[in-house]
């Protein structure tokens, strides 16, 4: 089993009331983690394809694999013009 700190930043810190939370379970990847949260109250914007992730600070993809006490974020795609 493994902990994972998982932090939220811009419109999904507020979709889900949350800046941080930590999540134990048989995480692979990043991915894993959005799955699980996702089905929260309030997570839905977690299930958007062009979310941005990093891992330990890091930026990466969802595929990325986790080890135990990694730090995931997630925070929206910033565009601009």
């Amino acid at each position: 089993m493994k902990t994972i700190s998982v932090k939220f930043f811009a419109r999904y810190r507020e979709a889900l009331g949350v800046d941080a939370l930590s999540v134990e379970g048989e995480f692979t990847t990043v991915n894993d983690v959005r799955l699980l949260l996702a089905q929260r109250d309030g997570a839905e914007v977690l299930r958007e394809q062009n979310l941005m992730c990093a891992r330990n600070e890091d930026l990466c993809q969802l595929d990325e694999p986790l080890a135990d006490g990694d730090e995931v974020a997630f925070f929206p795609t910033v565009t601009g013009g």
